[in-house]
């Protein structure tokens, strides 16, 4: 009996992965992984090779189609989930890109974005795109590579390039240049959407000098998106899913109810908030977004963005090498001396949700002559939870409605049972780890598996769900102020405008 196998690809900021998964239950099979390089050719730039983007995405998939036994026939679709806003141009006839992907974590255009800001411009671009005037987002790095790279803007003018985030690229590249699409959640991050219409502004096309020949078809999250090149598998295979990776990693955690939060924590940290149909404009500079889109219904979210979470840890570990590796980050923590108060304050590339200061940088506060790398690693981790802490806050400052006051959590960091403590005794709420972790995969498998009508609706995936642990809050009332407290002055003292601090 043929089996119904569904492929995940997920493209992230320092991997590529792929996992197959059996329908309808989505369990997983084989997993194959690659890492990726990170090219950093000047202070605050962070760039990727985007045929190694492509190349080790059909790697993956390769690989672990190979390990699960399955046959290319039996793979019902592939959902592709990727690191969002990282943005890419390239040559429609030759399909090579005109320069690096210029990836999330960049701030080339950190003085376009002030410029712009300086302009009058950002309530406009908020009230349109539900974001805010940062470099994180694609449309300054469009601009950018519009204007540095020779003849691009001409070309661009003539129709000769396309634009897309790395979904969009592969995409392109997967079905043999035939499909120049994306969805509604990724379209979300370009800051060039009308969240609320659906479609592209030509009033933000306009603001960032971008031309609409450029851009890509935006489509349903779940749905038809061409099929691959037959020799990527060895036959051609529909691709039925697309979704940005905290957007997918939000359908993984099945929270498809208004209300419902949960936070990834990879290289930087994602949470979202459910608000239904209904996108909620930000007073706490949060930003709105698109959660998902099924059969043209978009239901959206808060979205707290930071940009340090797991690569503060890397960075102890690759960065000073006080850390032999990243998984005994918990376990070093936990020897700390509790006498010392360290506060690591990871603005390396700014500081994201809720300060938007592009210009921050990394600092640290509180060291004595009997700090160590005990006493650095708790601070990495307890930074994570603090950061968890200050969006929170700022979400319950936007959202009217009936929020939940348990976060799920999914992602690389939330397997340390102390640091997973920590962010419970920080929320004085509890924090759920779910049996599966790798829910960015699982909700890309979902998503291509729904169009394929392999799996269930999305009641009956919520079913699914499972917990593994629960943590709950244990930290005395006057520790936890003393020690946010803390940290908020740390912060204070790491912007370079203090806003409400």
């Amino acid at each position: 009996m043929a089996q119904h196998i569904v492929l995940a690809l997920d493209q992230g900021t320092t991997s590529t992965r792929a996992i197959a998964y059996r329908a309808p239950n989505l369990t997983p099979l084989a997993t194959a992984r690659r890492d990726l390089d990170q090219h950093f050719p000047a202070s605050g730039w962070v760039e990727h090779a985007p045929e190694d983007l492509f190349a080790d995405s059909v790697a993956v998939l390769r690989e672990a189609l190979a390990a699960s036994g399955a046959a290319v026939g039996d793979v019902a679709g592939i959902g592709i989930t990727n690191q969002r806003e990282t943005t890419v141009i390239w040559r429609r006839d030759t399909g090579v890109a005109i320069h690096n992907a210029i990836v999330w974590q960049d701030r080339r255009t950190s003085d376009a974005c002030a410029a712009l800001r300086a302009g009058g411009h950002e309530p406009l671009v908020s009230a349109r795109t539900g974001l805010l005037l940062d470099p994180y987002f694609c449309a300054t790095k469009i601009a950018w590579l519009l204007d540095t790279v020779p003849g691009a803007r001409a070309a661009a003018e003539a129709g000769q390039l396309a634009f897309g985030t790395v979904d969009c690229w592969l995409l392109w590249r997967l079905t043999g240049g035939r499909v120049h699409a994306t969805d509604a959640t990724n379209a979300s991050r370009t800051m060039l959407y009308d969240i609320r219409a659906g479609a592209w502004d030509d009033d933000m096309l306009r603001l960032f000098r971008i031309p609409a020949a450029l851009l890509p078809e935006v489509r349903d999250s779940s749905g038809d998106f061409g099929l691959t090149d037959p020799a990527i598998l060895g036959a051609a295979v529909p691709i039925h899913g697309i979704a940005g990776d905290q957007q997918a990693a939000s359908v993984g955690q099945a929270c498809f109810r208004p209300g419902m939060v949960k936070s990834t924590y990879g290289t930087g940290c994602f949470l979202l908030l459910n608000t239904g149909e209904t996108a909620v404009p930000s007073k706490a500079r949060m930003l709105t977004t698109v959660a998902l889109q099924l059969a043209g219904r978009r239901t959206y979210a808060l979205e707290g963005a930071i940009f340090i979470a797991g690569a503060a840890v890397q960075w102890l570990r690759d960065g000073l090498g006080v850390l032999p590796h990243a998984d005994q980050s918990g376990a070093l923590a936990a020897m700390a001396d509790p006498a010392q108060e360290v506060y690591l304050v990871p603005g390396f590339v700014g500081l994201g949700a809720p300060w938007w200061d592009a210009d921050a940088r990394g600092a640290l506060f509180g060291l004595t002559r009997n700090t160590g790398p005990r006493e650095l690693a708790r601070a990495a981790l307890e930074s994570v939870a603090y950061q968890t802490r200050d969006v929170i806050e700022a979400m319950r400052a936007d959202w009217q409605g009936e929020a939940q006051t348990v976060l799920r959590v999914d992602g690389g960091m939330v397997a340390s049972d102390w640091t997973m403590q920590f962010l419970a005794d920080q929320l004085d709420a509890p924090v759920d780890r779910p049996q599966v972790l790798e829910t960015t995969a699982l909700g890309a498998a979902y998503l291509a598996g729904l169009a394929a009508g392999v799996c269930p609706d999305p009641e009956g995936f919520v079913a699914t769900w499972a917990l593994e642990r629960r943590f709950l809050p244990s930290m005395p009332a006057a520790e936890r102020a003393r020690r946010y407290a803390g940290w908020r002055n740390a912060v204070r003292r790491s912007l370079t405008s203090a806003p409400g601090v």
